[in-house]
């Protein structure tokens, strides 16, 4: 263990409960500090927990990390801490996979259930006082592409499976008899795997390999009764291209949790565009999830001062934790 540590918690409005900071505060030195505060606290620091998640202050501020042994942040996505310097350091980075899996995949559920029974419309046709008898689709039975094959995508994988889905995905390599996936297609043939989907789901992490993934070109890909869904990063979509698939009927809907720019602006065409549901990034949160990734880091506090293997550990250069 590093002698007399010091953690260094990067918050923004919001702190984490320090009560269930006990286990690190007993133990080390603790600094609480927003995005203006980095350049004073970082210096000494041995631990930086990225409660902030969005921040974009450590690499304007990476030189001021001169005792720096770990990063960790509170979410699955990390792509907005790794930059080159953080890469080719010795700095371990770990994430907060494993806290999102089944709240996202109840999200994706219900996007497609929402989309089958038409609620959206049918709320629209409330809002006007209209009876309008329209016949739905079902969701048993309906095919479902996942992009994206991490923990997050196996766990919507089994709800889906659960509820009758029949599921395939796309990752970095093609294989067979996965047990949540079945077939698995690699990457490359994205456009093959895509014309067979009645829904589509985004769940790959934002990398260089995964930017802009989903254009045009893919979007025309897909059959146009598909609705795509998208609950991983808005920058593995080519926004113009999703609201020209849109309005041209290209595909049938979107669900979107993530979009690029995040958020849009009022006047965003992306508000306006055809059979699409827009919510604010909240697909995993749920009523205690902060806490939940607060006691995460403190069990993986405790391992790093014990010495014993972190959980979550990222690859830098892949920008996520393989496995």
């Amino acid at each position: 263990m590093t002698e007399n540590p010091v953690v260094t918690v990067l918050h923004a409005d919001a702190k984490p409960d320090e009560g269930l900071l006990a286990p690190v505060t007993e133990h080390a030195t603790v600094r609480f500090a927003g995005a203006e505060d980095l350049p004073e606290a970082l210096p000494g620091s041995h631990v930086l927990f990225a409660y902030d998640f969005f921040s974009h202050a450590l690499p304007d501020n990476w030189r001021a990390a001169d005792s720096l042994q770990w990063i960790h942040i509170a979410s699955a996505g990390v792509e907005r801490f790794i930059f080159p310097e953080l890469r080719d350091s010795g700095v371990i980075v770990t994430n907060s996979r494993g806290i999102f899996d089944d709240t996202i995949a109840e999200y994706v559920l219900g996007q497609i259930i929402s989309f089958a029974k038409d609620f959206p419309g049918s709320w629209q046709l409330q809002q006007q006082r209209e009876w309008k008898h329209r016949d739905s689709r079902r969701v048993g039975g309906s095919r479902a592409l996942i992009v994206g094959t991490g923990p997050i995508g196996r766990a919507i994988a089994r709800l889906l499976k659960a509820a009758g889905v029949e599921v395939t995905a796309s990752g970095r390599r093609a294989r067979a008899n996965d047990p949540d996936f079945g077939t698995v297609t690699a990457q490359e043939n994205l456009e093959d795997a895509l014309s067979h989907a009645d829904y589509v789901i985004a769940i790959a992490p934002s990398t260089p390999q995964t930017y802009h993934m989903f254009d045009a070109t893919t979007f025309r890909a897909m059959k146009d009764t598909a609705c795509f869904i998208n609950v991983a990063r808005g920058d593995l979509v080519v926004t113009d291209d999703l609201i020209a698939a849109l309005r041209a009927g290209t595909i049938a809907g979107a669900a979107l949790d993530v979009t690029d720019p995040e958020p849009p602006p009022d006047d965003h065409p992306l508000w306006e565009a055809p059979n699409t549901v827009i919510t604010p990034h909240h697909a995993g949160d749920v009523v205690g999830w902060r806490d939940d990734l607060t006691r995460l880091f403190a069990d993986n506090y405790r391992r790093w001062a014990a010495g014993d293997t972190l959980l979550n550990v990222v690859d830098k250069e892949r920008g996520y934790v393989p496995g």
